[in-house]
């Protein structure tokens, strides 16, 4: 069973994320709160998939999503964040994010990316 990481300083969108995601059959879930966070439980659980938010405090989700890149080329993850951010989108996808998910989003967009890149 994939291992799945979820990072947003919003307890409410992790909630949200966490529910898609068990109603789809993966139940390996934790989170993290921000990309400080997320780079220290990367390093400590080996996630097959991370969905991290862009905007949050302490380290954005672009410098954790390079951080993550940098220590294992092969992270997978998937970039979250709020409509009108497409300069951010451009600079997460050349950085290795692997898709993009834009905010508010339907649970079935989370499990299609999901499902497709953890086959």
């Amino acid at each position: 069973m994939a291992k799945i990481m979820i990072v947003d300083d919003a307890a409410f969108m992790r909630m949200m994320v966490k529910n898609a995601l068990t109603q789809g059959g993966y139940t390996d879930v934790f989170e993290a709160v921000d990309g400080q966070d997320a780079v220290a439980k990367y390093n400590e659980q080996h996630p097959d998939l991370v969905l991290m938010d862009i905007t949050m405090p302490n380290m954005d989700g672009l410098e954790a999503l390079k951080t993550i890149r940098a220590q294992d080329a092969n992270a997978q993850i998937v970039m979250c964040s709020a409509m009108g951010q497409e300069s951010m989108v451009i600079e997460a996808i050349k950085s290795g994010a692997k898709d993009f998910i834009v905010k508010p989003f339907k649970p079935e967009r989370i499990l299609k990316t999901v499902t497709g890149l953890l086959g």
